[in-house]
């Protein structure tokens, strides 16, 4: 239990790392954790004419490989038809983009356009 309670802690301090990542980068945070019918979103963002729905991996070693491996195809499906979900009764156009942010050992790496729908 207590493994699982870090793990959760530290995505929480990698998602924050993230936003304030974004914001600094001219980003707006429009959503932080958005529950849907087929998951969770750790972020959605605009900037400009990008809506970008964004998966946060944090990992503090390699042994599992790095953290942006983790973002398998079931996770990608999610966010696809979460974003789908998202744009229901919207009428915006934009751009919709899938970024993985990666932390690794504190260092951060924004991967745009990580996978497509």
């Amino acid at each position: 239990m207590a493994e699982v309670n870090k793990n959760i802690k530290l995505g929480k301090t990698g998602e924050r790392q993230a936003q304030k990542y974004l914001k600094k980068y001219g980003w707006t945070i429009l959503e932080t954790n958005w529950r849907n019918p087929f998951g969770e979103v750790d972020i959605i963002a605009k900037k400009g004419e990008v809506i970008a729905f964004i998966e946060v991996k944090t990992r503090l070693s390699d042994a599992y490989g790095a953290p942006s491996e983790a973002v398998q195809k079931t996770r990608k499906l999610k966010y696809i038809r979460g974003a789908n979900y998202y744009f229901c009764n919207k009428n915006i156009d934009c751009t919709v983009r899938f970024d993985i942010i990666e932390i690794y050992k504190g260092e951060l790496n924004h991967i745009e356009n990580a996978f497509t729908a």
